[in-house]
């Protein structure tokens, strides 16, 4: 991964004087460019050695300059999916390196993903209307305790939001991935064993990433086979969620949602998911927290000393070939 070029740009939507550990500029053999989707770009893209892809700021942002990066090696992501990158990776030369931001969001997509399922389960939507209206809504709620929960994406996240789930007493816990394996948590199960999990789990927590495989893997057959009344969370991306098949259960009033992420995204006004009964919606910020910045700031760094000193990266999802 070494870069010989003592010209080479870094193009970083963090000023790089914000970010502590970096390579020193010009004696590492970098050259730091600050650029945050903005109109124009900051110096001639075809410089551009290692690029941190603006955070949440869309496809066509993150895509824009990929076409011109000639002289590209590595392509750095601040968010955990990489989906928002991959229909720029054909324009991409050779051998370059695409790395996602695992060790980012986990505190943060893990916080978000139980505040989901409790708001849910105790009702909270409920008191904040109640409260609004000076209404004493005084009710018996669900639970957490002796809930059986089941993470459909066992990943690094999946694993934190399990760890958050430890002291709330649930009656288990299952995990599920792309491919079986031993934790010390317990056993993963492979996707293909859902069908048999989800008519167990009263929780079902969506943190997979979206690729051709997830999209549309909560569809009409996945949601029928919820038990009746269980809880369907998605921090994962909208598209692993069939929204009509969704609208049809929620509506019929047998399972109920909790949505950091929808499809389409944003929500449109007027969209029929904003008032289904039983659904909570939080517009897309499981990994927008304080927490954030300071983790973002580390990967970066880390990243670029490994690549000055000609160290392989971290979070390499794949090389273009």
């Amino acid at each position: 991964m070494r870069f010989e070029d003592t010209a080479a740009d870094v193009w970083l939507p963090v000023h790089a004087d914000e970010i502590e550990g970096l390579p020193a500029p010009g004696a590492s053999g970098l050259n730091y460019r600050f650029w945050d989707g903005g109109p124009e770009f900051p110096a001639d893209p075809a410089r551009c050695a290692f690029y941190v892809v603006p955070y949440m700021k869309g496809s066509e942002i993150a895509v824009r300059p990929l076409a011109a990066m000639t002289s590209l090696r590595a392509v750095q992501t601040l968010s955990a999916g990489i989906d928002h990158v991959t229909p720029g990776i054909d324009l991409l030369p050779p051998g370059v390196a695409l790395c996602n931001a695992k060790g980012v969001h986990e505190a943060s997509t893990a916080e978000l993903t139980l505040a989901l399922i409790l708001a849910s389960l105790r009702g909270i939507p409920g008191f904040v209307r109640g409260q609004d209206a000076e209404e004493w809504r005084a009710g018996f709620y669900p639970a957490l305790a002796d809930k059986s929960v089941l993470i459909v994406g066992y990943g690094s996240i999946g694993a934190a939001i399990e760890d958050r789930l430890a002291p709330f007493e649930c009656a288990r816990v299952a995990r599920v991935a792309r491919s079986a394996r031993t934790t010390e948590r317990g056993p993963v199960q492979p996707l293909a064993d859902l069908p048999a999990l989800l008519p167990e789990a009263d929780v079902v927590v969506l943190s997979t990433p979206l690729t051709p495989g997830t999209r549309h893997l909560a569809d009409a057959g996945f949601l029928a086979r919820m038990k009746d009344g269980a809880l369907l969370v998605n921090v994962a991306r909208g598209p692993v969620v069939d929204t009509s098949a969704l609208l049809k259960e929620v509506e019929a009033g047998r399972i109920t949602a909790a949505l950091d992420v929808t499809d389409p995204e944003p929500l449109p006004a007027g969209h029929p998911l904003w008032h289904a009964p039983g659904v909570l919606i939080s517009p897309h910020v499981g990994g927008s927290t304080s927490a954030f910045m300071p983790r973002a700031k580390r990967l970066i760094a880390g990243q670029l000393r490994r690549f000055a000193a000609g160290e392989e990266l971290v979070n390499v999802l794949l090389t273009t070939g």
